[in-house]
């Protein structure tokens, strides 16, 4: 149980969310039974969830975390190359091509990371404790964001979600802390 205080006169810059029936939200898989490996990879999958909270709440305070942690940059940008082509064509189109690869090996995974800090500390300071779920299970009601992003639909659907969890759920074991 989360000793976190939460402010309940707080207005969120992204406005209120549309009303929703619980009812008409899919309550995804949680049940599964504890593997070592598994463990490892809390850091990244998990679900939220605060006692007596309500489903609206929760869908608020989910889409709120979720506009600050969306569309971050990963911090990885343009670098001038440091050789002797520098100022030549053949000099801009490595670069280039050295920067376009370097973003898509490292940009996607770093976005994506810092995604998932934002998400946790911002559910942490609304007093949510966090659980761990094997990928299989996260994946059905969670997405990641690195270079490419999910249709405005979709995210409704896995924020909808992500919420009945956070209100409703029984967690199995212990909460990981942020």
């Amino acid at each position: 149980m989360s000793t976190t205080a939460t402010l309940a006169d707080s207005d969120s810059p992204f406005g209120m969310p549309e009303a929703v029936d619980a009812a008409s939200v899919k309550m995804p898989e949680l049940a599964f039974k504890p593997d070592p490996s598994d463990a490892g990879d809390y850091d990244k999958y998990y679900y939220f969830r605060r006692t007596d909270t309500d489903f609206a709440t929760a869908y608020a305070d989910v889409r709120e975390c979720d506009g600050y942690a969306r569309g971050l940059a990963s911090g990885i940008g343009y670098t001038q190359v440091p050789y002797p082509y520098t100022g030549t064509v053949a000099g801009a189109v490595g670069g280039a091509l050295g920067n376009l690869m370097a973003q898509a090996i490292f940009g996607s995974g770093e976005k994506r990371r810092v995604r998932r800090v934002n998400m946790r500390t911002c559910m942490h300071f609304k007093g949510y404790d966090r659980y761990g779920l094997p990928k299989k299970l996260w994946t059905e009601f969670n997405f990641e964001e690195g270079l490419s992003g999910v249709s405005e639909k979709d995210r409704t659907r896995y924020l909808q979600q992500q919420a009945l969890v956070a209100s409703s759920a029984a967690p199995q074991e212990k909460a990981l802390g942020l």
